[in-house]
């Protein structure tokens, strides 16, 4: 006979959670449940209550049998949701970020062979252990910062065999470490140098498409001038969607090229980056189920304007906020970084960022159903930070917070004394 496991969080000085099983939108951002002495009941790897501790006793599912996380003096929220992440990967590209630094666009790099395709040719050499192994690593650090649930997107092949090769990286990766992994197939990252943009397009089609949707839930596209035009981007996605696709769109990064419009046309999951959207991208937005993914880390290390957070969210969007960790433009995967540019240089609130990157992450990579909030029936994906208060996320400005990390009702991070 089976049993449940049952354990209870108590103690706590506050539960910081928004609410729903999708995207909150707009002023309803700022909407998030407190409360204060709080405890949270799990049930195997579910929550199975939030609330009070007096309450908390007289819960059905409560015994003196449970096993209890003292999280005395201590804040707890949802896991982090890293929702736009290129985490496997060959090489690193040192060099060019000291170029962009003297000068050198982004755009400039990737004409001369650099970018996108400097790390397409590393990855394309990497054996798959190697892919397997820095992957690892790289969850793990994830993991300490209180991420429970990362997108990774493959784009670093341009070729059947490499982008097989990412994707099946990333399926081993999510049955091996506890995070959960959302893969994303991008096989138009860039034009490889031996093709022109409409023969790869219809190679992708004809001949990728079908094979990788085994490994993978959404196909994203690199939409920008250079790149993949609306026209290319949106037969590509269109020919996605017919094969049971989920969709995804880098957008609107560089120029207005109408990335965002035609996110929301075509029903996408989420348009990200959206440095450059014109006000009727963000209006088309606004009136969509799309969820507008903001970068800062990216912004910051291109040394760009930033997305207009405020902007987006007084107008009605539902924004989400992630790394945009890579090889490339934004070398980090830091969470403390992502926050504090959120506010500091987002102008969001910290209600705003905090559902950023939790429900509306979630729901930018379509699990806000089971994930990115404290509420019953949801995964038990917790973070106990070290402060009483949850705006030391923002207040300690861009330093990690994270005492423990619970995935699946387990607590599989302890930070070090």
């Amino acid at each position: 006979m089976n049993h449940s496991t049952i354990k209870a969080i108590i103690n706590t000085a506050q539960i910081v959670t928004p609410m729903g099983t999708k995207a909150v939108k707009g002023a309803f951002m700022e909407e998030i449940k407190i409360i204060e002495g709080g405890a949270v009941l799990i049930k195997d790897d579910e929550i199975a209550f939030a609330g009070t501790k007096e309450e908390l006793v007289q819960h059905s599912d409560f015994s003196d049998d449970a096993e209890i996380i003292d999280a005395a003096g201590k804040s707890v929220i949802p896991g982090f949701v890293d929702s736009h992440t290129h985490f496997v990967f060959g090489g690193y590209r040192p060099g060019e970020f000291m170029e962009r630094l003297a000068g050198a666009s982004y755009l400039d790099i990737l004409k001369k062979g650099g970018g996108i395709q400097r790390t397409v040719k590393s990855t394309r050499e990497s054996a798959w252990d190697e892919l397997y192994d820095s992957g690892y690593q790289r969850l793990t650090s994830m993991l300490a910062q209180g991420v429970t649930t990362v997108e990774g997107k493959s784009g670093y092949g341009l070729d059947l065999d490499t982008e097989l090769k990412q994707l099946q990286v990333m399926e081993k990766l999510n049955r091996d470490h506890v995070l959960d992994i959302q893969p994303t197939f991008m096989g138009a990252h860039a034009i490889p140098t031996e093709s022109d943009a409409d023969e790869y397009v219809d190679f992708v089609i004809e001949k990728v498409l079908p094979g990788m949707k085994a490994l993978s839930v959404f196909c994203d596209v690199f939409c920008e001038e250079g790149v993949f035009s609306v026209r290319q981007s949106e037969k590509l996605l269109l020919s996605a969607k017919k094969l049971g696709y989920k969709l995804k769109i880098h957008a609107d990064e560089m120029i207005p090229l109408g990335g965002a419009e035609l996110a929301a046309a075509i029903g996408a999951t989420s348009a990200d980056h959206l440095l450059a959207s014109s006000d009727e991208g963000i209006i088309q937005l606004a009136g969509s189920d799309t969820v507008a993914t903001l970068l800062p880390c990216t912004a910051f290390c291109l040394g760009k304007p930033y997305a207009n957070a405020r902007h987006m969210i007084d107008s009605g969007c539902a924004v989400a906020i992630a790394t945009d960790y890579n090889p490339g433009s934004c070398y980090t995967n830091s969470i403390p970084l992502l926050l504090a540019l959120a506010v500091i240089n987002m102008k969001m609130t910290a209600p705003e960022a905090l559902t950023a990157i939790t429900l509306n992450a979630a729901a930018a990579i379509d699990k806000s159903d089971s994930i990115g909030s404290i509420q019953t029936g949801k995964k038990a994906d917790l973070v106990i930070l070290k402060e009483a208060d949850y705006r030391f996320l923002f207040y300690n400005t861009a330093m990690n917070q994270v005492d423990k990390v619970i995935k699946n009702g387990k607590v599989v991070y302890q930070a070090p004394i």
